[in-house]
């Protein structure tokens, strides 16, 4: 790997997760407009509709048979909880705050790696996650106060995207990139239709969903294109520096979300909860220290 791959790498990632916020930015915009699991639905049924023409013109009709289905619908499954999780999130909340708390997320995913993987649990991963959780309830204090049990919802978001880092482990070289985002997506997309019908008929009135404007429409197109784009990008910047070295670039989407969240909606992070997002970064960048260092040690 030359340097300048990894730059290139770098900058690929960057743009990868600044695209995220920007689709997550969209998805705010939507608030009070549709129901947010019809939007996470319809976002991920756009996603995955995009993914399998594609799929279909690369490698045929046999990519659409997984090696292993169960698995596939735990992938599905996770990401769909991760996505109802977040996207009622930031319904109700401001971006930077529901961001801060789902960044908690590579903890979970150390923390259930035993468990679900068999692998060892290193001291190093409990100290990280102890870390983390303070931080989370740095964040949530004055949340909890305010808007109740919905603060706690970017955690359903980070359990989520632990348990799809775990199945995406699992289902390691069982096909192509792209078939593996298809069917991630097409996975999400069947539990977000069934749950956002089971949302329409509990007489909720967040959970509403009748015929859409044409701009909500339009805007679940846009996230689901900038949210397909950000996964490409994170995946070539991967294979140019790696992913040891581009995993620490998550961490731009606090700086974009603060950004987007004052220009768009005027919410500007409080001095508690910028120190909460400092203390879950710090346990995320430990993690990820460790981890290098475990590496290394491997090799030698």
């Amino acid at each position: 790997m030359t340097h300048q791959d990894e730059r290139a790498g770098l900058l690929l990632a960057l743009a990868g997760f600044a695209l995220f916020t920007i689709g997550d930015t969209i998805t705010k915009s939507m608030a009070g407009q549709w129901s947010p699991i019809a939007v996470a639905a319809l976002r991920f049924a756009m996603g995955a509709v995009a993914l399998g023409a594609f799929l279909a013109g690369r490698e045929g009709w046999q990519a659409f048979r997984p090696a292993n289905p169960w698995l596939q619908v735990a992938r599905g499954a996770s990401l769909a909880m991760a996505t109802v999780g977040f996207f009622c999130a930031v319904f109700l909340m401001p971006l930077t705050v529901a961001i801060s708390i789902a960044f908690i997320s590579p903890a979970f995913a150390a923390l259930l790696s035993g468990p679900l993987l068999g692998e060892k649990v290193r001291r190093m991963t409990w100290v990280a996650v102890a870390i983390a959780f303070i931080g989370v309830l740095v964040i949530l204090r004055p949340n909890l106060l305010e808007l109740g049990w919905p603060a706690l919802l970017p955690l359903v978001t980070a359990l989520g995207m632990s348990l799809l880092v775990i199945s995406n482990r699992a289902a390691a070289g069982q096909g192509s990139s792209l078939s593996m985002q298809f069917f991630v997506a097409a996975g999400a997309a069947t539990v977000l239709i069934v749950a956002s019908a089971i949302g329409a008929a509990s007489g909720i009135a967040m959970l509403a969903v009748d015929m859409p404007d044409w701009t909500v429409v339009l805007r679940c197109a846009l996230v689901a294109v900038t949210g397909t784009t950000g996964h490409w990008l994170i995946y070539l910047g991967t294979t140019r520096a790696g992913a040891s070295t581009i995993a620490p670039t998550t961490y731009v989407q606090l700086i974009t979300a603060s950004a987007m969240g004052w220009l768009a909606f005027g919410n500007m992070p409080d001095l508690v909860t910028l120190a909460g997002a400092a203390i879950i970064i710090g346990a995320g960048l430990l993690l990820w220290w460790d981890g290098r260092q475990l590496a290394s040690t491997r090799v030698r």
